[in-house]
């Protein structure tokens, strides 16, 4: 297994950057077009848990006003293979000190790079259990 396949690599954070913008403009045709149309696939929010394409779709379609507006602080993106990657964001809300985490599993389908399974977080302000703190 090749790991990083610099074109694979570029693939992945193409889409990961197709995301990002989809996400930033409610773009709710390219958000759904994101993901594993798949009863397998996963989202974890920071308010939700949604399982399964169609209930992912329906918390789109649903949400008012769409993700808040946030500035990506750092993008790490590993493949394994030429079909299967995982992308790590660290985000800011803007107006706000709290950082946010994104994951996503990304798997090569008939239909291109989709995303399998996602997980978003909020840091909260005095969590940080490393020595005591």
């Amino acid at each position: 297994m090749i790991l990083n396949n610099p074109v694979v690599l570029a693939q992945v954070a193409e889409a990961v950057d197709a995301y990002e913008t989809a996400l930033m403009a409610n773009d709710v045709e390219a958000l759904d077009g994101a993901f594993w149309n798949s009863p397998h696939t996963v989202r974890l929010g920071v308010a939700e848990n949604l399982y399964g394409f169609d209930q992912i779709a329906a918390f789109r379609v649903g949400r008012a006003g769409g993700s808040p507006p946030r500035t990506r602080l750092r993008t790490e993106i590993t493949t394994f293979g030429d079909d299967f990657a995982i992308a790590n964001v660290e985000f800011q809300r803007d107006g706000s000190d709290k950082t946010g985490r994104q994951s996503q599993t990304w798997i090569r389908t008939a239909d291109g790079w989709k995303v399998a399974s996602a997980h978003v977080s909020l840091l909260q302000a005095g969590a940080d259990q490393r020595n005591g703190a």
